[in-house]
């Protein structure tokens, strides 16, 4: 194991460990519905503050939602949650999200990811790896709204886009490079 997928272990089992979970249970079933529960009230979130993410949404070949990713640190970060990947607004797999840092950290956070894979080829690519890292195999371009709260041309065109909506709104300069997503065996 190298040094990153060791931080990565260490400061995910740190978030898990931390963060609460609505009704955890070990039957798949309830899971299951647990997550799409909480992946149909973040979509409504993200469509009620912005028109353009609904016009993307219904061209995407698929949508994977984290309705709740909690970042926690003090000098090691960490950052997981667990969503579900629809197509065709039914869901088809769930996943988990974690990724690691480190540096001058002290709080915790919590946000909701959307990630719109644009193409089938990036569907594709996703949907057969064995755990997907955002930057090293697809590049992801956040979408930044302007004031007028519309998704920029340049980035309406990329393969995969993603959103990032906190409780106080969009979060911009971000970037997803070295997240990891895995499927979920549920």
């Amino acid at each position: 194991m190298n040094r990153r997928d060791l931080l990565l272990a260490s400061a995910t089992s740190l978030v898990a460990g931390c963060s609460t979970s609505t009704g955890g249970t070990a039957d798949p079933n309830a899971k299951r519905r647990e997550i799409d529960a909480s992946v149909d009230h973040a979509q409504s979130q993200l469509f009620s503050q912005s028109a353009d993410a609904i016009e993307l949404a219904a061209k995407a070949k698929g949508i994977l939602v984290f309705p709740k990713v909690v970042s926690a640190g003090f000098l090691l970060g960490a950052s997981y949650g667990q969503g579900a990947l629809r197509k065709g607004g039914v869901t088809s797999a769930y996943y988990s999200i974690g990724s690691a840092s480190a540096g001058l950290l002290a709080g915790a956070q919590s946000k909701a990811v959307y990630l719109l894979f644009m193409t089938q080829e990036s569907l594709q690519k996703f949907e057969s790896s064995q755990g997907w890292t955002a930057g090293a195999d697809a590049s992801v371009a956040v979408a930044s709204l302007g004031a007028d709260a519309h998704v920029s041309t340049q980035t309406a065109k990329q393969a995969v886009i993603g959103f990032v909506l906190s409780g106080s709104g969009f979060m911009a300069n971000l970037s997803f490079d070295g997240t990891k997503i895995n499927r979920l065996d549920l």
